[in-house]
């Protein structure tokens, strides 16, 4: 006889505590998996998630072992060191940051290195702007920078800029490295001005720039490259026989390309109208050919190639709005304010960059 009263004990029974469902559900994954969970939890710039995982079993807590927790401490400490460095208050503004703009602000080569290593764990981070003349990133800053960038890291990031380093054909190389492993995968800004980019570094960047086919805008200027270098980025030659074949569509979005203050002259003036006309290179909207060594005619040239295409003709007698270098004499990076430039915290629209008062 069933007496509607009388139940299961087991449904009066406390609910099990959620921390031991965890473990429990944990003790049934293989060392391999909850290896890879853990790896996956460590954050340095929130080291609590793997700490309070690791306690969930024994298991847990022998892959965090008490040297693995020292190394986790010091990260999270160098990580908070270079918050404070950059004008944040702590981690947790890191992590969430969608803008850094670090500009003069005695960058080392070791924080370089450790700004990339957080790399995987900014993924809210837009645009970052780093540019130090004191020369203290010293010569391969820039490349320890790069090289740390893994496949995926900066998974957010559209724009990104560097100036007044040392980037020279190290740099330049590790960069290219990065593009190609996949770091940086919604790059679509790109600036390295006043970088020491020559012609061999130029030719070690391009291929890795002409596969990224979402680029908008590129400003290379301030640097010392020529006609070789222009020639690889915007018409290199058919690849090697057994090679495998250039990406299709290279540099089909480009928009902007800043070329000011370089040392292209006429003859790149001609690979560059050459490309242009042929569509090898996409017609760019704006770029700026200032300050460089050609003759008047030469670039004339260039813009006639693009005017014929029906792009706008905006030679030297109008400002360049699209970003980089305006076309006047003297610019100035933001952040550094001359006399009667606008205070707006460091943030300009379009690269940043605005036409000074008075100089420098």
């Amino acid at each position: 006889m069933s007496v509607p009263w009388l139940v299961s004990v087991r449904s009066f029974a406390p609910p099990q505590n959620p921390s031991a469902r965890v473990a429990m559900a944990l003790s049934e994954l293989s060392g391999d998996e909850q290896g890879v969970i853990l790896g996956q939890l460590r954050n340095a710039l929130e080291p609590r998630l793997v700490m309070y995982f690791s306690s969930a079993n024994k298991e847990l807590r022998a892959l965090l072992p008490p040297a693995s927790q020292q190394q986790l401490r010091a990260d999270y400490e160098e990580a908070t060191a270079l918050c404070v460095k950059i004008g944040l208050r702590n981690c947790k503004e890191l992590r969430e940051a969608t803008m850094i703009h670090s500009w003069m602000k005695g960058l080392t080569a070791a924080d370089l290195a450790t700004l990339a290593k957080l790399g995987s764990v900014l993924p809210a981070l837009v645009r970052l702007d780093l540019g130090e003349s004191s020369g203290s990133a010293g010569p391969d800053g820039v490349q320890r920078l790069a090289e740390g960038l893994v496949a995926g890291a900066l998974p957010a990031l559209t724009r990104f800029s560097i100036g007044y380093t040392q980037l020279g054909g190290a740099g330049a190389s590790a960069i290219a490295a990065a593009l190609g492993r996949g770091a940086m995968p919604r790059l679509k800004d790109l600036a390295l001005f006043e970088a020491h980019i020559g012609d061999a570094a130029l030719a070690a960047l391009a291929p890795a720039l002409r596969r990224r086919p979402a680029l908008e805008r590129l400003c290379l200027c301030r640097n010392p490259f020529g006609d070789e270098g222009l020639a690889a980025l915007v018409a290199p030659p058919p690849p090697a026989a057994g090679t495998p074949p250039r990406p299709a569509g290279a540099l089909k979005k480009l928009e902007y390309l800043d070329l000011s203050r370089t040392q292209v002259t006429d003859a790149g003036c001609v690979t560059l109208a050459a490309a242009i006309s042929s569509g090898a290179l996409p017609m760019p909207w704006s770029f700026s050919l200032s300050g460089i060594p050609a003759s008047d005619e030469a670039k004339d040239a260039v813009y006639d190639a693009r005017a014929n295409l029906g792009g706008a003709d905006d030679r030297e007698d109008a400002p360049q709005h699209f970003g980089g270098y305006w076309d006047d004499p003297e610019v100035v990076p933001y952040g550094g304010y001359p006399s009667g430039a606008p205070d707006d915290g460091g943030y300009v629209e379009s690269w940043g960059y605005y036409e000074p008062d008075d100089g420098y």
